[in-house]
């Protein structure tokens, strides 16, 4: 796990590499790889690398970065892991690649990889990654990203050249480096908590898409292509037995977890003591000599709006022997660390569970652990959301033969009554367009309300628009490849192109390097996501239990209070919180935001009320301290 950066020139007599530049982007970023650093620039000053290395797999001076083939043809900077490098390096070997520089280092089997099989060797991997290879022969630089949008990569790309990395702040490094607010992002971030990919909320800065890679030529010339799809590799169970199919994924997930205990550094797990932390220290522990380290985290005080999960944590931390830590968070932790993790997001990831993910990364790390498995990714495998469950209901009466002139009818009556702004308003005018109800698992503003805390200025230029723009061309891929359009599916389907990428994955992320944690998912092994996108919907719904499939699959493997317990997530006290100092600093840092800025209605910040609405506060929130940070002149 690591932190990489480079700039390639079109034109290296106008615009040089510097080396001195590229030394200053691999620094901004030593959080994510504490244990060294290294630049490479060409000699005609065309192309250049910086990378900061958290050494995980091969420890050895060998597997130092940029890293370069043998003869020099290929160069390479990578962020991720290749967790089954050994397979690979075995076959790379059979096809005649002898040529190895470094004893297990999977970024040296990325490098043969794709001198085999070009830019198909992504499809050979199994791990999460990012990088950036140049071929020197060629002069093309090739980025990726992997299948599921673990990794970040973000880029610059102008008339001079192409400045990428792995956080947005190494590329704001150059002096010369504009910093404005992509306003259609910000449009979007009212919806999402999140900048949905390519944009991010700088203009001139994009992301590139998971399961996506780009070509830039030196010569300007430019492509990019989506190179997976999660219904690409899936074979429908259908007919199979519920027996089967819980086998099935108690054996895929086993594998899944195998793969991620590889590496040369301690390992340990984020226990929450659910059913997906619980099955991940279960398998972790099949064959380990010495207790696995846990680590989990609470909160100080008597927070009503959620439940005290650590007694489940440490009743599943005894029983598998673990060496279980934990820490409680305060609300002094929080105002302390605001700043910070306004500094580590680089664009705001409105999701308050940054906190949380913060502090228990911290406590592992301070424990003498690098990396630690999460369980990214369960719920939305296999309906493991509360919510969801309304949302099916709500499609369900969607799909009832009703007259869309009736609908439209009533979405008229609603609004005449003053109720446009409502959740269930914007569920109506969804349906009278045709369009899902389910728009994502993370909705921030209805897009009624949205409008109104826009400025003037932004009502009108976004008057027309909504956010099913970024959703539309997700929905038409949706319905040209999936085995089976139902609503579950696409719920999944939508969640794992927008929320998990872009909010849930890059919280873990940034968070998780911030404390130099590699932090690993094997929830999202993509054979995984592919086999439990490959049963059918109402095996996962049976009986209205959520996670259904999932709990037959570990039942025996963790006790049946984890698997039958009501669910409580990674919760985080918001609510509470809001009612002391945080909504009296938010409303502060809010309302003088407004008035100094063009981008929210000061009418409509001066009457948000923290106590009543504390989520779109701290929604708010984040995107005035972002600006504070990163764009105020």
């Amino acid at each position: 796990m690591c932190g990489l950066a480079g700039i390639l020139s079109f034109d290296a007599a106008a615009w040089p590499v510097d080396e001195a530049l590229l030394s200053g982007m691999g620094a901004v970023m030593a959080h994510r790889g504490p244990d060294g650093g290294g630049v490479w620039s060409d000699a005609g000053q065309s192309i250049g690398f910086a990378h900061r290395r958290l050494a995980i797999i091969d420890l050895s001076e060998a597997a130092l970065q940029p890293m370069f083939t043998a003869d020099k043809g290929l160069g390479i900077v990578f962020n991720g892991e290749i967790y089954n490098h050994r397979e690979l390096r075995q076959e790379l070997t059979a096809l005649g690649h002898g040529d190895w520089q470094t004893d297990h280092s999977d970024t040296e089997v990325v490098l043969y990889a794709f001198l085999e099989w070009g830019i198909d060797c992504l499809k050979k991997f199994r791990g999460m990654f990012a990088f950036a290879l140049w071929d020197v022969a060629q002069k093309n630089l090739w980025l990726g990203r992997d299948r599921i949008g673990i990794k970040p990569l973000y880029y610059a790309l102008d008339d001079r050249g192409i400045v990428f990395a792995s956080e947005i702040k190494a590329i704001l490094a150059g002096p010369e480096r504009p910093r404005a607010v992509n306003e259609e992002a910000f449009f979007h971030y009212l919806s999402f908590l999140t900048t949905p990919a390519p944009m991010t909320l700088f203009a001139g800065i994009d992301k590139l898409a998971a399961g996506t890679w780009m070509r830039v030529g030196a010569d300007g010339s430019r492509q990019t292509e989506r190179w997976w799809d999660v219904f690409d590799d899936v074979t429908p169970m259908v007919g199979q037995s519920e027996a089967d199919i819980a086998a099935a994924v108690l054996g895929e997930l086993k594998t899944a977890v195998d793969y991620r205990k590889v590496g040369d550094v301690p390992i340990g797990v984020f226990l929450s003591g659910g059913v997906d932390s619980s099955a991940n220290l279960a398998l972790f522990s099949k064959g380990e000599e010495t207790p696995v380290k846990t680590f989990s985290i609470g909160y100080e005080g008597d927070q009503g709006s959620v439940a005290d999960e650590l007694p489940y944590a440490r009743m599943i931390a005894e029983q598998f022997g673990a060496d279980y830590h934990e820490y409680l968070i305060s609300q002094d932790d929080l105002l302390d660390f605001l700043p910070k993790m306004i500094a580590h997001q680089d664009e705001p990831i409105a999701d308050p569970v940054c906190v949380p993910v913060y502090f228990v990364s911290k406590l592992a790390r301070d424990n003498g652990v690098t990396v630690c498995q999460v369980g990214e990714g369960a719920d939305e495998l296999f309906w493991g959301y509360r919510s969801w469950k309304i949302f099916l209901g709500l499609e369900k009466a969607n799909a009832l033969p009703i007259p869309v002139f009736l609908k439209k009818m009533g979405l008229a009556a609603l609004r005449r009554l003053g109720l446009g702004d409502r959740l269930y308003t914007e569920f109506l005018r969804r349906a009278c367009h045709g369009q899902p109800i389910f728009w994502g698992g993370a909705e921030a503003f209805p897009d009624a309300e949205k409008k109104k805390f826009l400025s003037p200025r932004l009502r009108a230029k976004f008057a027309d628009r909504t956010s099913w723009d970024v959703l539309e061309p997700i929905r038409q891929r949706f319905e040209q490849n999936a085995w089976d359009t139902s609503p579950l599916n696409w719920m999944t389907y939508l969640d794992l192109n927008l929320r998990l990428p872009e909010l849930l994955l890059m919280r873990v992320d940034k968070m998780s390097m911030a404390a130099s944690i590699e932090a690993r998912v094997p929830f999202l092994d993509h054979h995984f996501v592919n086999l439990a996108m490959a049963i059918p919907a109402a095996m996962k719904t049976r009986g209205g239990e959520l996670k259904h499939i999932l709990k037959r699959a570990v039942r025996g493997l963790i006790p049946d209070q984890i698997i039958d317990r009501r669910k409580q997530g990674f919760a985080v006290p918001i609510d509470d919180w809001v009612t002391g100092r945080l909504g009296e600093e938010a409303m502060a840092t809010l309302n003088a935001f407004a008035r100094e800025t063009d981008f929210l209605d000061p009418d409509m910040v001066r009457n948000l009320c923290p106590e009543k609405s504390p989520r779109q506060t701290w929604y708010l929130l984040n995107f005035a301290l972002w600006w504070n940070a990163y764009i105020r002149p």
